[in-house]
């Protein structure tokens, strides 16, 4: 969890909510590159990070302002009734996980709050696809408005309705 976004929300009066399965991604997978072994539950056989999470911001002493959702994307999407002003897409980077996390969070972003997408990169041979296809569906829409990249993060602000 980023310190700098979490000293925002607390200047604003506000928290973050992370949205996670916490289930790992598909490269977090056994016989994937970024697999931990460490992290799969011993009973259940599946990678369970929400234990790591929740000591990690305890540690931190974030608890107070960073508030988990662990479930699916989709499905947290689909039910989420408020609009955000940041919304930081870095999930699953294959297409439909992408796909799946900008058409359920984007309609959330508020006019004039933040789209955050990560691994945005314009040239194939630097990563993957998806993430970068987001970023150009964002601005194709006329919905979003580039601010700013920092290495392979790309920041857009809502200026109107659409995705």
């Amino acid at each position: 969890m980023d310190p700098a976004l979490v000293a925002l929300a607390r200047a604003a009066g506000s928290v973050l909510f992370t949205v996670d399965h916490h289930r790992g991604s598909e490269e977090n997978q056994p016989g994937w590159e970024h697999h931990d072994p460490e992290l799969v539950d011993h009973v259940t056989g599946r990678m369970d990070t929400l234990d790591q999470f929740r000591r990690k911001m305890e540690q931190a002493g974030l608890e107070e302002w960073v508030v988990a959702v662990v479930g699916d994307s989709s499905a947290v999407s689909a039910h989420w009734g408020a609009p955000l002003s940041l919304v930081f897409i870095d999930g699953g980077h294959g297409r439909e996980p992408a796909w799946a996390d900008y058409l359920g969070w984007a309609p959330h972003v508020a006019v004039g709050g933040l789209l955050a997408i990560h691994d945005v990169f314009p040239d194939p041979e630097d990563g993957g696809r998806p993430p970068y296809e987001l970023w150009c569906r964002a601005l194709a829409s006329g919905a979003f408005t580039d601010v700013m990249a920092c290495g392979s993060l790309r920041v857009l602000r809502r200026i109107g309705p659409g995705i």
